[in-house]
């Protein structure tokens, strides 16, 4: 337990999210003064706006009988705008901790102060003041305490992102569909998923919603002249649908969305246990180039833990017969901390993929979500250490390189294992519009269906509104139309 007593400011999210990352520290308590503490670890994070245009950030650490260490930072006040100044005091009050922390405990997360999901934005914002990437590796070790491995990783893929994200403009921007169903629901999943067993009966009046909405959006994005760079049908898992229903799902975008600037079509297969040779063929003749195929293990013992009702050699028919049937790009995601692994098993998994050579792999650290069976019953499941984490994710990135992958994109989340991040691999060519737009957020996303979450972006002032549809499938299907007014409205403001 860490108590925390903040004086001068209530930046209590930003202090608990920083010291969360030094693992000790499961739990936090905020205190209002030193009474209160007794012998427990204690943080004081002070900062002190001075008369004379300057601040002082003090972060203090006492452990039990040990003694005080103090760390001083004094800035000039270099600005006069009230959020800047906040700005500059949260960043100012986070190094002073990280600082004293790593120091006390002799620790330094690799991340640093960082603990937003989308790193490379950063860099992008320095880019585009037209700094010199050598400076932007100095900014990122002085201003948010990044190791080398991590700086090199976020530069590596900003400048693999930036030619994508240049070719923005307002008017462009991608689609996503969502199709809420899967076979069986992953214990780590918080994705608005339904198991077929419970909401089969609901997938005919699903797709009649859908299209609907499909059809109106459709009008809304042509009286606005926009244009469609990429499209992802994702979930879920989109070929729970049989081969009419994608059929029918397919040709109803094409119908009512103009994609003659589309350079990006992806469907997530990711399940092995709904394809089929029909399916695919379906996906093939409809002009779909770029799917998934998602084993998150080849390990037959943790695929049974997690829930998936398919086996290890159901992946490997699954890729050669799509590669059979003629996709240009497969993607396969694996997570590394699941549930019982070692790192042993997962460089099992990275053989198998190896054999397999797909064009892209993603790469996730298990994420402990709020609303995961994970979560609910953490006790029943067995997580690795962070160590174990760092050295499953040095060994996938080992396996990437063997395969010819770089990494073009990445993400952290929330309740990471280890406080690691996600990364996407790509051989060249391969890299997915999609979800470089989805990460960098510089882009409008129109999303359709249960549990989309569009997210509008207004380029000139560089923010973004997000728009969500309902999750729950019987309430969409209800209220599709305000779904579809809720966006136009948006888009109207845009």
């Amino acid at each position: 337990m860490m108590k925390v007593l903040l004086r001068g400011h209530d930046y209590k999210h930003e202090v608990s999210e920083l010291v969360k990352v030094f693992e000790k520290f499961k739990k936090i308590e905020f205190v209002e003064n030193e009474a209160l503490v007794d012998d427990q670890s204690f943080l004081l994070a002070n900062d002190v706006l001075e008369e004379n245009d300057e601040y002082i950030i003090t972060s203090k650490i006492k452990e039990k009988n040990q003694s005080s260490i103090e760390n001083i930072i004094n800035c000039r006040k270099i600005v006069d705008d009230t959020r800047k100044m906040k700005k500059i005091l949260k960043q100012k009050i986070k190094l002073s901790i990280y600082d004293i922390l790593s120091k006390f405990y002799d620790v330094a997360p690799p991340w640093g102060i960082l603990t937003g999901i989308r790193p490379t934005k950063i860099v992008h914002e320095l880019m585009e003041q037209n700094l010199d990437i050598q400076y932007i590796r100095e900014k990122l070790k002085e201003n948010y305490r990044m190791s080398e491995e991590k700086i090199h990783l976020v530069t590596k893929i900003a400048q693999i992102e930036r030619p994508f994200l240049k070719e923005n403009s307002n008017d462009l921007v991608s689609i996503y569909v969502s199709i809420p169903f899967c076979p069986t629901r992953c214990i780590y999943c918080s994705f608005p998923s339904n198991p077929l067993d419970q909401g089969k009966n609901l997938i005919k009046e699903y797709l009649k919603a859908l299209l609907y909405e499909i059809e109106e959006v459709g009008k809304i994005l042509k009286e606005h002249n926009k244009r469609v760079n990429t499209l992802y049908i994702g979930g879920g898992t989109p070929t729970t649908l049989n081969p009419e229903e994608l059929k029918i799902l397919i040709r109803s975008l094409k119908k009512h969305i103009d994609l003659k600037w589309v350079k990006e079509i992806t469907v997530e297969a990711g399940r092995p246990d709904t394809i089929t040779i029909e399916k695919l063929n379906v996906l093939k003749d409809e002009g779909i180039k770029r799917i998934s195929i998602n084993p998150q293990s080849m390990n037959e013992r943790t695929l049974q833990a997690i829930g998936r009702s398919h086996t290890a050699e159901d992946i490997i028919h699954s890729y050669k017969m799509a590669k059979e049937v003629g996709f240009d790009t497969i993607n396969m995601d694996m997570i590394i901390g699941l549930p019982g692994e070692t790192v042993q098993m997962v460089e099992n998994t990275m053989k198998e993929i190896e054999k397999l050579n797909p064009e892209n792999m993603t790469v996730h650290t298990l994420a402990v979500k709020k609303t995961s069976k994970l979560r609910q019953h953490l006790n029943q499941y067995p997580l690795g250490e962070e160590e174990e984490a760092k050295k499953m994710l040095e060994v996938t990135q080992a396996y990437a390189r063997k395969m010819g992958l770089i990494p073009y994109y990445m993400y952290r989340q929330k309740y990471m294992l280890g406080n690691l991040e996600n990364i996407g691999y790509a051989k060249r060519g391969h890299a997915c519009i999609y979800n470089i737009q989805i990460m960098e957020e510089k882009q409008s996303i129109i999303a359709l269906g249960a549990g989309a979450v569009s997210k509008i972006y207004y380029q000139e002032e560089n923010r973004l509104e997000r728009v969500p549809n309902v999750t729950n499938i019987g309430h969409y299907i209800a209220r599709v139309e305000e779904m579809v007014e809720r966006k136009k409205k948006e888009l109207d403001h845009n």
